[in-house]
């Protein structure tokens, strides 16, 4: 299995080029943004320097050494919202030109958007990049795929679908069918079906612009107070969709690549050598997921080497015998 690798700028003495160069030849291709481009995960809060010119300096060597490395990058048009621009010819315009600027001097293969208007515009003027449609749209049937069909050319499946195979089988014979690709998210820690993700997207997307805003309530990880509640030391078993490092093998043939949620992920250089190097967590589970929970969710410690996973009627099934 092939993997996706977020990147974002990091601080200074980050080995995270280092990792994944090192690993290159398991690695499908680094996703990312470009500058200070709004996108599915609030960048910000890591790289606190971002927009300096000292981070736009230090991603324009990240991305140098990975294309001279042979590494294939994914530009990502994530964001859940473009406000009063969506349909503008500003951002459009803006729009080629950054997909302009990474073709001109780095590896660009793919582009993953939520926007369906900006999927078309890459298809219509950039036919040699492949139009990848985000996990954030949320398509989980034939049906959904094939009303985009025009418009992309693989797909980031349903988070909800990562453990039923029957359905996964299904999606895999119509994009061979159709000319078409599919990939899965390994290591997302949210709800399945969460009720404020678009919510919570859209906050995002629109970071910027509420940072300067007198902000009266907060907003945190509703997956995070919902998995800490009494009674529900079980849930992130249930009623998330993970896949564990040691059950990727059983996706071979479905997908060519997943992708890994590491760009804001504290645990970033875990996560990619517990997917990628090791295939295996000898830790807490929960720390390799984005959002991770192994702060959040103390006492209770998810001891990957306790956690048992078996496919029962073409469904993948995870417990923990003691938490």
């Amino acid at each position: 299995m092939l993997f996706s690798v977020g990147y974002s700028v990091k601080p200074k003495g980050s080995k995270l080029i280092d990792l994944i160069i090192e690993n290159k030849e398991k690695i499908s291709e680094v996703y990312f943004t470009l500058g200070i481009q709004p996108s599915g995960r609030d960048e910000d809060s890591v790289a606190g320097y971002k927009t300096s010119i000292v981070s736009s300096f230090r991603q324009a060597e990240d991305l140098m050494r990975l294309s001279e490395a042979g590494v294939a990058l994914n530009l990502l048009f994530n964001a859940n919202c473009y406000g009063a621009e969506a349909q503008s010819k500003a951002l459009f315009k803006k729009v080629g030109e950054d997909i302009d600027y990474v073709k001109e001097h780095y590896s660009l293969r793919s582009v993953t958007t939520t926007s369906p208007l900006i999927a078309k515009f890459i298809k219509e003027h950039y036919p040699d990049i492949d139009v990848r449609a985000s996990v954030n749209i949320g398509i989980g049937s034939i049906c959904a795929a094939d009303a985009v069909s025009e418009f992309f050319d693989s797909f980031y499946v349903r988070r909800e679908l990562n453990r039923d195979f029957n359905a996964l089988r299904e999606f895999r014979a119509w994009c061979d069918q159709n000319g078409k690709q599919m990939y899965l998210l390994a290591n997302s820690g949210c709800l399945n079906n969460c009720p404020v993700a678009t919510f919570h997207n859209n906050l995002v997307a629109h970071h910027s612009e509420i940072s300067f805003k007198d902000s009266r309530y907060l907003f945190g990880q509703l997956c995070n107070a919902y998995l800490h509640k009494e009674g529900k030391s079980q849930a992130i078993f249930t009623d998330t969709n993970f896949i564990r490092p040691e059950d990727v093998h059983l996706y071979e043939g479905l997908v060519p690549a997943m992708k890994l949620a590491t760009r804001v992920n504290r645990n970033y250089a875990d996560t990619i050598r517990a997917y990628i190097v090791d295939g295996k967590c000898e830790g807490n589970l929960t720390a390799l997921l984005e959002p991770p929970h192994d702060h959040d969710l103390l006492p209770f410690v998810y001891d990957n080497q306790k956690v048992i996973s078996r496919v029962e009627n073409g469904k993948l099934i995870y417990s923990q015998a003691d938490t």
